[in-house]
């Protein structure tokens, strides 16, 4: 089965570093996207607010330096914890946006 999202966000928030129990680098944030999609021959803006995690070391290396900043995410959705059914994204690949 296919769950895979790319998309252009800005960083509209960073919490803190922290590490999981298994001591792997974890970064929560939240993203904005905007832009003009067309659907059924229509365009339309489009604007949402996500929910994102990013776990490894990659997301410790830019900890801190994320808020403000355009890039291009890749990953997939999950819910944010067995208990907790909450569409969050979980992400695999960051790309700076140069600006």
């Amino acid at each position: 089965m296919q769950n895979r999202l790319v998309l252009t966000v800005t960083v509209e928030r960073e919490d803190a570093l922290r590490y999981t129990p298994a001591g792997l680098p974890v970064v929560e944030m939240w993203l904005k996207h905007q832009s003009r999609q067309t659907a059924g021959g229509f365009e339309r803006d489009v604007a949402c607010d996500i929910q994102a995690v990013w776990i490894g070391d990659d997301a410790r290396k830019h900890s801190g330096k994320l808020a403000g900043q355009v890039i291009n995410v890749t990953g997939f959705l999950g819910q944010r914890s067995l208990r907790n059914p909450r569409l969050v994204l979980n992400i695999e690949y960051v790309e700076f946006v140069k600006g």
